[in-house]
């Protein structure tokens, strides 16, 4: 028995070791990139941290309870979401405008530069081909529907913000990468030069064309694609043109940090902020309506864009519940928002432009 346990054991840890082995899974920092990461002030006891105690471990007997028993949910739509498939590779690169491609992927023009934030083209948000699948109709884009992009800006490296097959089927499209650190060890890996790539601590600057600047600030979350957590660093970005300071919102928890940021940069005109996969098994890593309502009140924006959601199931909330109760909240306190349907253009000088609520069909 003893054998065939320890035969069971060894098949077991050679498979893990096999899969995780797979491009699609990345590569943890190191050599110098893991000495730089040891010098930022947020990595200590080997890992990232937070700068509010963030619990990130749940009762896993309650979560499959939860995604499996609970009854009265609807976590996918009955049919297909409606789509706008606009001519990407005609628009104007000096009209400032943004195109949302579901959950938190969006193309932005700002000020004659193109942005391209979490790009999820593929049909899973997960390493294997049968985890978080996209919702019928949402997959309509592909890399050729794109121009080229400028600067490709990444969140954190999960896989719902990150993933493997969408920027290596980009790459010959992207001028330069801008990340938290550790994650461009992923990019290296899958073949990127490493002289595109920018990694960023917290509370960073970095110039970019145009007479525009781009600054990461601090976001309440975790990070991961293999067995060990928190080995790179996760990172909302504000984005100020001369004209325009824009938020570009990490997946997270509230925090303090909102009132410091809006101190240092705001007010913003536009707040893209994180609205979807909330839970109360994990309260503190992503935000529930109520209070993305709250972050957009601290920021002082003017008008906000809700995302992570619209695309991919991955709480057990319904899947139109986001939408619905920020849409719900934001008419309670005439807070403008905006809620386009994937790949429809949104003109960001435009402030009568109005928009359906086409969940609700």
């Amino acid at each position: 028995m003893i054998i065939i346990l320890l035969s069971i054991s060894i098949v077991i840890a050679v498979t893990a070791f096999a899969v995780l082995r797979q491009p699609q899974f990345g590569k943890q920092p190191s050599g110098e990139k893991l000495v730089i990461i040891q010098q930022s002030a947020n990595y200590y006891d080997g890992a990232f941290q937070n700068i509010t105690h963030t619990p990130q471990s749940m009762n896993f007997g309650e979560a499959i309870k939860e995604m499996l028993f609970t009854s009265g949910r609807n976590t996918k739509p009955p049919v297909e979401i409606p789509t706008i498939k606009t001519d990407l590779l005609s628009l104007n690169p000096s009209e400032n405008l943004f195109v949302w491609f579901g959950h938190s992927s969006y193309l932005l023009q700002v000020n004659g530069n193109r942005f391209l934030i979490d790009p999820v083209l593929n049909k899973y948000a997960a390493p294997v081909a049968f985890i978080n699948k996209a919702f019928k109709g949402t997959d309509i884009y592909t890399a050729d529907d794109f121009p080229q992009i400028n600067y490709l800006i990444i969140t954190h490296d999960h896989y719902d913000h990150l993933d493997y097959k969408t920027v290596t089927s980009l790459q010959h499209k992207v001028d330069t990468i801008i990340c938290p650190l550790g994650v461009g060890a992923h990019f290296e890996h899958w073949g990127f030069n490493k002289d595109k790539i920018i990694e960023k601590d917290w509370n960073q600057t970095i110039s970019i064309t145009n007479q525009s600047m781009l600054h990461t600030v601090t976001a309440r979350h975790f990070s991961g694609r293999g067995l060990k957590r928190n080995q790179t660093l996760w990172a909302s970005y504000v984005l100020q043109t001369p004209d325009l300071m824009i938020f570009l919102g990490c997946d997270g928890g509230y925090g303090s940090h909102f009132i410091e940021i809006a101190e240092k940069f705001g007010p913003f005109d536009l707040a893209f902020l994180e609205n979807g996969q909330y839970n109360r098994l994990w309260p503190k890593i992503h935000t529930f309506p109520e209070e993305t309502i709250q972050i957009a009140q601290e920021l002082q924006a003017k008008r906000i864009i809700p995302i992570h959601s619209g695309k991919f199931s991955i709480s057990s909330h319904d899947w139109d519940e986001p939408l619905k109760r920020i849409t719900e909240l934001s008419d309670s306190l005439n807070l403008p928002i905006i809620t386009p349907k994937i790949g429809e253009l949104v003109y960001i000088n435009d402030t009568t432009q109005t928009f359906t609520r086409w969940w609700e069909n």
